[in-house]
């Protein structure tokens, strides 16, 4: 494979990260109407005159965003003409580039018209799905060269409704994350595990319930990733995409809570709050990968199959 279609995946890769955690630090530092109601130019401007903080956040955000959205459509191209054999590459090629611009549109659309904080809580989640489908062009890129492992794999069905659950329920746990960013509810709760407001163990206004939701809905991934990680471990040891894999996402889920928590005790830090977006965008990441291997599995499952079937020996009816 090309040297340069492997470089072009791992910038794109990490562009889309930056596209991510950009995100967030608009969120986090409430620099969404840096530019005004004007898209794509600033105040309606194509060099802005008054320069502020929030004005830079937001055109960072925007030009860091177009640039990688034209990676993201050559990196479509090349992996379709260059890997379209493969069967997750055609897919793979759409949903990245199709979602990227859907992130953009809701953007813009925030931005013209104002949207509802349940509206632009999607706006992260949509950015993750572009992400983790160039991620994943990235690794079948690099797969042509050296086969992995997992090639060949085979998940049973336990493993199976592990991955695919974990996978929609952490979409879910990115949602009341990003809902607890653009409602502005980080803070609400001044202690951490629990939310002790005003001498009440449960919350009293919506905004304290979005950030328990969220708490819960993380601690019980933490403890679902803990358990399928023991799983991995006891069971998977000779299947080292697996096991390594769900080691990761172990360590990232702890990365992930502890950032949390720090997000409460620093008072929201910014460098904390990008941290705990960056470690649940790399988790989910995984997390997709989880998902092409059982994909993968269905098919090497049938392959099998027909392998077995092949050396039976033919039945008394046959042979007669």
């Amino acid at each position: 494979m090309k040297k340069s279609l492997k470089w072009l995946a791992v910038a794109t890769t990490i562009g889309m990260l930056f596209v991510l955690l950009g995100g967030a630090l608009v969120t986090k530092t409430d620099s969404g109407m840096g530019c005004g109601r004007s898209w794509p130019l600033c105040n309606g401007q194509f060099i802005p005159s008054e320069i502020t903080p929030e004005l830079v956040i937001e055109l960072a955000h925007r030009l860091v965003s177009g640039a990688v959205g034209l990676m993201v459509l050559v990196l479509s191209i090349w992996t379709w003409r260059a890997i379209g054999h493969i069967r997750e590459t055609k897919f793979l090629s759409v949903l990245s580039f199709t979602f990227l611009m859907l992130q953009g549109l809701i953007g813009a659309a925030a931005v013209k018209w104002g949207q509802s904080d349940f509206v632009l809580a999607l706006h992260f989640g949509i950015s993750l799905i572009s992400f983790s489908a160039v991620l994943l062009l990235t690794l079948l890129i690099f797969e042509i060269d050296k086969k992995f492992q997992a090639e060949k794999l085979v998940i049973d069905k336990r493993m199976k409704f592990h991955i695919v659950g974990l996978t929609i329920y952490s979409y879910m746990v990115v949602y009341t994350g990003a809902l607890v960013r653009h409602m502005n509810a980080s803070l609400v709760c001044k202690d951490w595990p629990l939310c002790v407001n005003n001498g009440s163990l449960l919350p009293t206004n919506i905004y304290e319930w979005v950030q328990m939701g969220h708490r819960a809905a993380a601690g019980f991934i933490f403890i679902w990733i803990a358990y399928v990680t023991y799983l991995a471990v006891k069971y998977y040891r000779d299947e080292k995409v697996l096991y390594w894999g769900w080691i990761i996402s172990f360590i990232l889920a702890t990365l992930q809570v502890t950032a949390g928590a720090f997000i409460i005790y620093t008072r929201l830090n910014l460098y904390v709050a990008l941290a705990h977006a960056f470690f649940i965008s790399v988790l989910f990441g995984v997390f997709s990968y989880f998902i092409l291997l059982v994909s993968r599995s269905r098919k090497n499952e049938e392959t099998l199959k027909v392998k077995n079937s092949a050396t039976l020996p033919p039945s008394p009816a046959t042979v007669k």
